[in-house]
């Protein structure tokens, strides 16, 4: 995941939605709007010991069903684990087809400008 500065953190706050099992934090995600056609899905992370039981999905789905409502037609994630996505309706794209707006939170990466994530980006329907 993306090493964030504590400032950063505040001023995405409200994009953050959090799992929680009796109070305890268990899983991440954040939809981060870009324009008006296009959001991404950053920080999505559950705890090692709540892996596989569909927390991360519920998540995505979450953020999904909440770009839909803010009628933003298409949602992308950069990642390490391309698989996850693809199973959620996500198709991987080359990152040069994504804006350039979307590779300022790279220039903190350790990995910049090498970056080996994958993109994948999923058109959602408008609401009913």
């Amino acid at each position: 995941m993306l090493p964030r500065s504590l400032s950063l953190l505040y001023e995405s706050l409200r994009d953050f939605v959090v799992a929680d099992e009796e109070g305890e934090i268990i899983g991440t995600g954040a939809l981060h709007i870009l324009w008006k056609d296009l959001a991404e899905i950053q920080a999505v992370a559950v705890r090692e010991n709540h892996m596989r039981k569909g927390i991360g999905s519920e998540l995505v789905g979450f953020l999904l069903k909440e770009a839909q409502e803010l009628d933003i037609p298409r949602v992308f994630a950069l990642t390490y684990r391309p698989s996850f996505f693809q199973r959620l309706g996500f198709r991987v794209i080359p990152k040069e087809a994504l804006p350039q707006k979307v590779w300022k939170d790279c220039i903190n990466c350790p990995r910049f400008p090498n970056c080996d994530e994958v993109a994948l980006i999923r058109d959602i329907e408008p609401p009913p």
